[in-house]
């Protein structure tokens, strides 16, 4: 017993002597570190994010401005009131064309001619008959002449008791049935100087005119191939020959959403400004509201005229109209409101929804709206002007959000 103690207690190891090896040391260490970088990620992660914004100062409104401005805005398109595609009136290959897209083109001026090959021929045709018919009725003419003497000497030979009254019956028949045969050859004269006519209209036809002044838009056949007035041939030929524009019918049509169309009439100043051009604000006004609503789409079509003609103004390019609002009766009256950019307000109809900013953090606030215009929108209630709005993304912004101010 005494010997496997003494064993034992040569092999027990004495961890008070001995300081504790180098390498547990540095895994203690980086330990240490790990816990505390998780921490400070933890920390960080648990953070509210700062939300980055710019921050702008509303802007007192000029006297006479809050009345002068847009009290809504559509969007929509420049459409002509007068074109055309223009067809031939018959079917025939076409042997000339005289219009390219962009030509001016005056009314009745010659643009397509068709073959009138077969055409001419039977006006040829209709003219022999109609001289044909003529010449019939000029010795119908000439029997019934000649009918008419022979019958009046049968009746002077009857008081002479010379012949019997057969022949005079005889006679009195042959200029009756002159008679009726004149006055059908007469007929058959008058028809067929109609289908004379006819021919010539159809030759006429041949040629094909502009309908009115105007710009060509769109070339749709060429030389040598075939167009009627109707589809035909399998989709070999041509239902057009060109599409003509008139300038000076081009407005605009928007569509308004009709919880907001009480707020347009006809006669109403607006401002149209084209996508292609931004800069431009071309004057116009109100032609009429169409009346009738999209139920798919929940709008109703309003018609604008535009005031100032240019050609920079283009069929189907796109538009942004402003209906203004009535100019206030006192110029000198002070305005009420200020001015913010769009983008600073979150509009919602005749409110919105604007974030003020306090130190680091921002306030929702909803506010009261007037029109718009070009320079931003007019906050009629719930904003002073000494207080600073902040502009940034509203679907991180929120009541109490801390905010990141950015040049």
């Amino acid at each position: 017993m005494d010997d496997k103690s003494a064993l034992l207690n040569q092999l027990r190891i004495d961890r008070g002597s001995e300081s504790a090896p180098a390498g547990t040391r540095i895994w203690l260490a980086a330990t240490a570190a790990v816990l505390a970088a998780a921490a400070v990620a933890a920390w960080v992660w648990s953070r509210p994010l700062a939300v980055p914004v710019h921050i702008v100062a509303p802007r007192p409104l000029a006297a006479g401005a809050a009345g002068a401005g847009s009290i809504l805005d559509a969007s929509g398109y420049v459409v002509a009131r007068r074109q055309a595609t223009v067809a031939s009136k018959i079917t025939a290959k076409m042997v000339e064309l005289d219009i390219e897209e962009g030509d001016h083109v005056r009314s009745g001026q010659i643009i397509a001619k068709l073959d009138d090959t077969n055409i001419r021929a039977a006006l040829n045709q209709a003219a022999a008959q109609l001289d044909y018919a003529k010449a019939a009725l000029a010795e119908t003419q000439v029997n019934l002449a000649n009918a008419q003497r022979d019958y009046n000497r049968q009746k002077s030979l009857l008081r002479e008791h010379f012949v019997s009254q057969s022949a005079v019956d005889n006679a009195e028949t042959s200029v009756d049935a002159l008679g009726a045969q004149l006055a059908t050859q007469r007929s058959n004269v008058d028809v067929v100087a109609r289908a004379l006519s006819v021919a010539q209209r159809n030759l006429d036809d041949t040629v094909v005119r502009a309908p009115f002044d105007g710009v060509v838009t769109v070339k749709a056949a060429q030389p040598g191939e075939m167009v009627s007035p109707i589809s035909a041939g399998g989709g070999f030929t041509r239902t057009g020959i060109g599409t003509i524009v008139d300038m000076d019918s081009l407005e605009i049509q928007v569509d308004v959403n009709e919880n907001f169309i009480n707020r347009v009439r006809p006669g109403q100043q607006a401002g149209a400004k084209l996508n292609a051009y931004p800069e431009w604000q071309i004057p116009a006004h109100v032609i009429a509201v169409i009346p009738t609503a999209d139920r798919s789409k929940g709008t109703v079509t309003v018609r604008i005229a535009l005031d100032q003609k240019d050609p920079r103004i283009l069929p189907e390019m796109g538009v942004r109209v402003a209906f203004l609002g009535e100019p206030q009766g006192d110029a000198a009256a002070p305005a009420t409101g200020v001015l913010l950019p769009a983008d600073a307000v979150q509009v919602s109809g005749a409110t919105g929804a604007l974030y003020i900013v306090h130190g680091d953090t921002v306030e929702r606030r909803a506010v009261r709206l007037g029109s718009s215009s070009g320079d931003g929108v007019v906050v009629l209630s719930g904003l002073s002007a000494g207080e600073r709005v902040a502009v940034g993304s509203f679907e991180q912004l929120k009541d109490g959000a801390k905010i990141r101010a950015e040049q």
